[in-house]
């Protein structure tokens, strides 16, 4: 490890979603952050959902990064996140009406590109055009990341930057209305908006996020240099991601673990351990194909065990989540893309009381055997899983804090997945709460 002026440098570790999101990634940063004096998310929007379970206490967080539930910790937003201000500030306000200090500690990269309201009125009509033509929804939440983003690539954003500087500010967000007014009006059927109540909502968030503004990569570097441990936080999980993910049923950035080096302003050496976080099942929100995906409707089938046990809903949108049985065939391939150190499985306790578990090892695709997830997305239609099975089992697993605790057919199940998957596992959770954790090799330590 690097040695510093002060010492040795801090150690650092990216906590990826190694499926199509909502793996429970929230409540194992929290769990780490105990040991890291700084959290930063590095991509992605309010899009996310991290949810945190705290002493019973149910917390939940779209953009601000997850260590603000722990005293003391810096929380960073990074230059790869694409920033609402009315929504960042709400979600600031609700966070300071439980007691918690997030001002003082939270810093956003002035080059951060900004969410703004003509973002979400185009991500809602193009869904609402797609839709009306038959094509098929992507399945966006509507809330403007997909078109903030398209901005940013386009080098015409607005920034968290302009936000100090009005004039500036008013000359770019004229131009960028007109062109987005012309698409809204002239071809998506919807309303075009007025400059001035964008203006100067934007001018009131900028008073109260101008203290916030940060040379986030620098403010990093300096950290750990002084020997803070950091945790990098990705958002949606390796199968949205826009370049290795289900494409078109994606998301706008890049969600793999190299992306937490881009998208913070750091170099890819300071990224020591890579936790990637994947359930014991699998679950999807929104359109795409799911190769293991079940029936959830019906009482007493294993796809409504695992949609009502495991209370899979979407933090953000509320949608419920389809669910199926472990994909190991796209879990190999986002273990891959993201170089693991080690696994987290979580929600190992909803796959309690199950007689029979299955884990999919392979496809049948066109006549052939294919042994990792493809990347064409018609590909994936058509895959047929193949499945090993399990014997369940009925103890609870539920709180269980040791590996020696676990049901024996719970251990096999597990070890099973960690020999195809060729990755260890690490950490397993076996609840919502912070100490619904076994811990086999900590990601903090050499």
């Amino acid at each position: 490890m690097r040695e510093s002026q002060s010492g040795t440098a801090g150690r650092n570790v990216v906590v990826v979603g190694t499926q199509w999101g909502d793996e429970g990634k929230g409540k194992v940063v929290d769990w780490l952050t105990d040991h890291a004096q700084g959290v930063v998310r590095f991509q992605g929007g309010h899009n996310a959902g991290h949810t945190l379970v705290i002493k019973g206490v149910k917390t939940a967080l779209q953009l601000i990064p997850s260590g603000i539930m722990r005293d003391g910790v810096a929380c960073y937003i990074g230059n790869g996140v694409v920033v609402d201000p009315s929504h960042l500030l709400l979600e600031i306000g609700r966070l300071e009406a439980i007691g918690l200090d997030v001002r003082s500690r939270l810093f956003i990269s002035e080059s951060c590109p900004l969410i703004l309201p003509f973002h979400v009125e185009v991500d809602k009509a193009r869904e609402a055009l797609r839709e009306s033509s038959g094509a098929g929804k992507i399945g966006t939440t509507g809330k403007g990341i997909g078109p903030a983003y398209e901005d940013k690539v386009a080098r015409r954003a607005l920034r968290v930057q302009d936000l100090k500087h009005p004039e500036r500010f008013a000359e770019k967000l004229r131009e960028l209305l007109a062109l987005h007014n012309f698409a809204l009006a002239g071809y998506l059927n919807s309303t075009a908006l007025e400059f001035q109540p964008i203006f100067d909502m934007a001018m009131l968030a900028a008073e109260q996020i101008k203290p916030m503004m940060a040379d986030v990569g620098y403010a990093l570097h300096t950290a750990n240099r002084a020997g803070a441990n950091l945790l990098f936080e990705g958002a949606q999980g390796t199968l949205l991601d826009i370049d290795h993910g289900t494409y078109p049923y994606v998301t706008s950035s890049n969600c793999v673990a190299g992306n937490a080096a881009a998208g913070a302003g750091v170099g890819p050496d300071l990224l020591h351990y890579i936790l990637g976080i994947t359930k014991a099942y699998t679950t999807r929100v929104g359109s795409g194909p799911f190769p293991t995906e079940l029936p959830m409707d019906e009482p007493g089938t294993v796809g409504h065990h695992l949609s009502t046990v495991g209370q899979e809903r979407g933090t953000v949108t509320g949608r419920p989540r389809r669910c199926g049985w472990l994909d190991a065939a796209a879990l190999k391939r986002s273990i891959i893309i993201n170089g693991v150190s080690g696994l987290c499985i979580t929600k190992l306790d909803v796959l309690d009381g199950l007689t029979e578990i299955k884990v999919c090892v392979g496809y049948a695709l066109h006549g052939s055997r294919v042994d990792i997830l493809p990347l064409d997305a018609d590909d994936i239609k058509a895959c047929v899983p193949i499945y090993e099975s399990f014997p369940g089992w009925t103890e609870t697993t539920f709180g269980v804090t040791a590996w020696d605790a676990l049901p024996l057919n719970a251990r096999r199940y597990l070890e099973r997945v960690q020999s195809f998957i060729g990755a260890p596992i690490d950490m397993v959770s076996t609840g919502p709460d912070r100490d619904h954790t076994i811990l086999l090799r900590h990601p903090y330590q050499n």
